[in-house]
């Protein structure tokens, strides 16, 4: 029996990472109904026999609960290591000199194996290389097509196959290794609703992944080297969302400059119409911790007030102690800081600029008219999902109850900011239009006898992109009996 969850009461979405600490099916409707909105799936970890359980665990929960649900799919990108260390690992002194070759030999504390031909092509004197998350900083002194000559700025313990990033020049490579591809087939085949990539450096990296997907996922941006930032407006036209990957952000530049970078990608992303989520290390001492730090709330708190769409918890569910708390947290940060009456006029400092089409301006009337005669909701009819993105861009001050005849776009919603989306057969007139508004307003809680609900849609029905219709409907106590009336 379908047992319907009322919509969430708070706006920003929650993006849950599943993982051995949530895997099963139990788990994940207890996440689901404890506030997750969405659920993303690591393919770095774990093959990919392992995820089609999990991902109709997922699917088994529209059944459960009556409302779509949302599977995010995250590739793991291209992944630079060093080679191997005699007796797995070295130290390396501050201030000494350290090469990096193509000698497959183990290494020590002068050399080690480099297995990186893009690195060999693209880097430059004064680069860094940082080792180990950027534990270790070394800075290039020369290098040739076989060795690169460093400088050890930062030196420590070193072992073997540890990470590399390497901030300060644009590597050619591509965005999709091997491993990507198969995930990505995968995925797709899987029917996962968003596909995450890793390691952006320019809008070209989307290309080839937005060719493989073919148009049965939506793609996801996620924005963690500095060379992104440099074509940000760029990038985030040639996807449907983005991440705020801050671990790998903040690994590659100074961590003072990751804040002002976080408001500068949630803004651009906000004003160019894209879903963005903020990520990474939100509740980090809720991985071992019951209950997080006071800098932890304040820092998601942050990204609700920014406007974000979606916050993400990674370790913290997929691998943590306390999966169910770090939910129940989120969710509650959510609500408070919704319920704080300067939120709206905080998450408003970004000015929002309507193009100049009757859709958007549609969506810029329906935030305003809601307000001015106390809507308590607005409706839209959307096939793509086009209509519902241009109103949540406006970040409206009321729910928003979108009606779709596509299971896909019903469930890709499930990333956007203040959004309820219900999969329903198509409306075929104006009256059918206004009746079913007013019966799925009642039935999902959203409205009451006597509410005004703002109403969107394209005419002629059925025509994709053609928003043109704006209209406010009264609801009245029998609805549900199939009566109707309209203001």
């Amino acid at each position: 029996m379908t047992m319907a969850i009322a919509p969430r009461s708070r706006k920003v979405r929650i993006l849950a990472t599943l993982g051995p600490a949530s895997s099963t099916p139990e788990m994940i409707a207890t996440l689901f109904r404890t506030g997750a909105d969405a659920f993303r799936i690591n393919m770095s970890h774990g093959d990919q026999q392992s995820k089609i359980a999990v991902i109709q665990a997922i699917r088994a929960l529209e059944k459960e609960f009556g409302r779509p649900s949302t599977i995010l799919a995250d590739l793991q990108g291209p992944k630079l290591r060093v080679g191997k260390f005699d007796g797995g690992r070295t130290v390396l002194e501050t201030g000494s000199t350290f090469l990096l070759d193509r000698d497959p030999t183990p290494g020590d504390a002068t050399r080690v194996e480099l297995p990186h031909d893009e690195i060999f092509a693209a880097i430059e004197p004064g680069a860094r290389l940082l080792l180990d998350d950027g534990k270790l900083v070394l800075r290039v002194v020369s290098h040739s097509p076989r060795e690169i000559t460093t400088r050890v700025e930062v030196g420590g313990a070193l072992s073997n196959s540890k990470g590399l990033n390497v901030p300060d020049v644009v590597l050619p490579m591509a965005a999709l290794t091997e491993k990507d591809r198969s995930d990505l087939d995968f995925a797709v085949d899987q029917g996962v609703d968003w596909i995450a990539l890793s390691f952006v450096q320019r809008p070209e990296d989307l290309w080839e992944a937005r060719k493989l997907i073919g148009g049965k996922a939506a793609l996801m941006a996620k924005i963690e080297k500095p060379a992104a930032i440099e074509r940000l407006e760029e990038i985030v036209e040639a996807c449907d969302g983005v991440m705020v990957a801050r671990g790998d952000l903040g690994v590659e530049l100074p961590p003072q400059q990751v804040p002002p970078l976080q408001k500068r990608i949630v803004e651009v992303s906000r004003r160019m119409g894209r879903p963005v989520v903020v990520a990474t290390q939100m509740l980090e001492s809720m991985i071992t911790s019951p209950s997080p730090t006071r800098a932890e709330v304040s820092d998601v708190a942050t990204a609700v007030y920014d406007g974000a769409d979606a916050i993400m918890l990674s370790a913290e569910s997929a691998a943590g102690a306390w999966p169910v708390e770090s939910v129940a947290m989120m969710d509650a940060i959510g609500v408070s800081v919704e319920a704080d009456p300067e939120h709206g006029d905080r998450m408003h400092f970004t000015v929002m600029k309507p193009d100049p089409t009757t859709a958007d301006a549609l969506a810029e009337a329906a935030k305003n008219i809601a307000a001015t005669v106390s809507a308590v909701a607005i409706i839209c009819f959307t096939t793509s999902g086009s209509t519902a993105r241009r109103i949540a861009r406006e970040r409206p001050s009321v729910p928003l109850l979108v009606l779709t005849p596509s299971q896909e776009t019903a469930r890709r919603l499930g990333l956007l900011w203040g959004t309820h989306a219900v999969h329903t057969r198509d409306v075929e007139s104006f009256e059918d239009m206004v009746a079913k508004s007013k019966r799925m307003a009642l039935r999902h809680g959203i409205a009451k006898a006597g509410d005004r609900v703002i109403v969107l849609a394209g005419v002629p029905f059925r025509t994709p992109g053609s928003t043109n219709v704006l209209h406010v409907v009264r609801i009245v106590g029998d609805e549900l009996k199939g009566h109707h009336s309209q203001v």
